[in-house]
């Protein structure tokens, strides 16, 4: 490279003091403030004269330069560079911009880690001259770019539709838990378009073939936690603690374990067994997952134990009215306005749910897993998309790893696929 550092290879532009007189939410060009990085969707608006040098286009590389200094890449519209924000681009054919993006993250984070935290930390463009030039050649540093480009592509098509089936699922479920199932196989029609296949209960309109019943009723066994704390370790047998059970699943990569003795000790009362739906009544609230077959597992602090009778409670419809539908409801009216909220268990009893015929709830429960497993499967990708990233770039942007083999394996397995 002809320098030891970007020195003269990029240009850095400090976003100007637009004076706040022109400041409106109606007319004018959009105006960047650092909050705006991120979303590249502006809250604020500037009508008065600029200098063209200011207008930021689609692609250019920002820098927050006060708190915490974060590179990002503007995808808004057309928009004005406010103080507080710079601009950086590269200033030779040494440099690649769009590389230029990817580099400058890992090395702007590792100058904030750096700087001393005073009052509000502060990022100069001399901090920015200082940074060393990539090891590889502009050549390289395109198809670098390429590379982290069409990852990134990826991770956001695939939050993009988590985001979607999330908001499928809200839906699904509130139709499913309101409207069920009939025997055609398709939703009911809503209450105000069939009223006479509704009828008027404890928690509102329902089918007229659903009851409303208590947990206590359509649960054959509704068992507290051992009200002592076990010694947890790195092996031994499965405890299901509050942290670890979120949206319904059970984060066993992550759970604690007990001995084989002290697991003996904490299923005196009762053995958790498969299809058993374990639930958390503290610290925090109403979180709950279905133990799956072959999982072998006892109960930690501040969860309780609920067993669905046989033929009458399917016990992902018990899951899906704890986070959609009734027991939420009542679990929020139960803890609100609390500094600590918390259930006990002959509050938990006594949730009241509306119940489908056992045909039904499995038909309801059938269609939720179908769409867990798809919502499912996108996160993993997801996960496996920033975990390949992750990976990537400091080899890649280093050089330790040249881009040129790894395009040409992945091009091969394409085409081997």
């Amino acid at each position: 490279m002809c320098t030891a550092s970007l020195g003269q290879n990029i240009k850095v532009l400090s976003g100007f003091a637009f004076p706040s007189e022109g400041f409106n939410q109606l007319v004018g060009l959009p105006l960047i403030r650092i909050r705006d990085l991120a979303s590249s969707d502006t809250e604020v608006r500037f009508k008065g004269r600029y200098d063209p040098t200011y207008l930021i286009k689609k692609g250019d590389v920002l820098i927050g330069m006060d708190g915490d200094f974060e590179v990002h890449r503007w995808t808004g519209e057309i928009a004005l560079l406010n103080q507080r924000v710079c601009k950086v681009e590269a200033a030779t054919r040494e440099l690649d911009q769009r590389f230029l993006y990817w580099y400058l993250k890992p090395r702007v984070a590792e100058i904030h880690r750096r700087t001393p935290q005073t009052t509000v930390r502060h990022l100069s463009a001399s901090d920015l001259y200082l940074i060393p030039m990539p090891p590889i050649s502009a050549d390289e540093q395109a198809a670098v770019s390429q590379v982290l480009d069409t990852l990134d592509t990826a991770i956001h098509e695939t939050e993009a539709i988590i985001a979607k089936l999330k908001a499928v699922k809200q839906g699904l479920l509130h139709d499913l838990l309101t409207r069920g199932i009939a025997a055609n196989g398709e939703l009911r029609p809503p209450q105000a378009e069939a009223p006479h296949l509704y009828k008027e209960s404890p928690l509102g309109w329902i089918p007229k073939e659903w009851e409303v019943e208590s947990v206590t009723k359509v649960c054959s066994d509704v068992v507290d936690c051992p009200h002592s704390t076990p010694n947890y370790q790195d092996q031994g047998v499965l405890v299901a603690r509050t942290m670890h059970i979120k949206d319904g699943i059970f984060l066993e990569t992550l759970a604690s374990r007990v001995s084989e003795r002290q697991y003996q000790d904490r299923i005196a009362r009762l053995e958790p067994q498969a299809g058993d739906v374990i639930f958390t009544r503290e610290a925090p609230v109403g979180e709950a997952f279905v133990i799956p077959l072959g999982m072998r597992i006892c109960l930690g602090q501040r969860v309780m134990l609920l067993r669905p009778k046989n033929g009458r409670l399917v016990a992902q419809y018990l899951l899906a009215q704890i986070y959609s539908g009734a027991v939420k409801d009542r679990i929020a009216t139960l803890t609100s306005g609390t500094t600590n909220p918390h259930l006990n268990v002959s509050e938990a009893k006594e949730f009241e749910i509306p119940l489908p015929p056992f045909a039904e709830q499995q038909e309801i429960a059938k269609r939720l897993n179908e769409h867990e497993s798809r919502l499912q499967s996108e996160i993993s990708e997801q996960k496996k998309h920033l975990l390949l990233k992750s990976g990537l770039m400091d080899d890649l942007l280093t050089g330790r790893v040249r881009v040129t083999p790894l395009l040409a394996e992945a091009a091969l397995e394409q085409g081997s696929a």
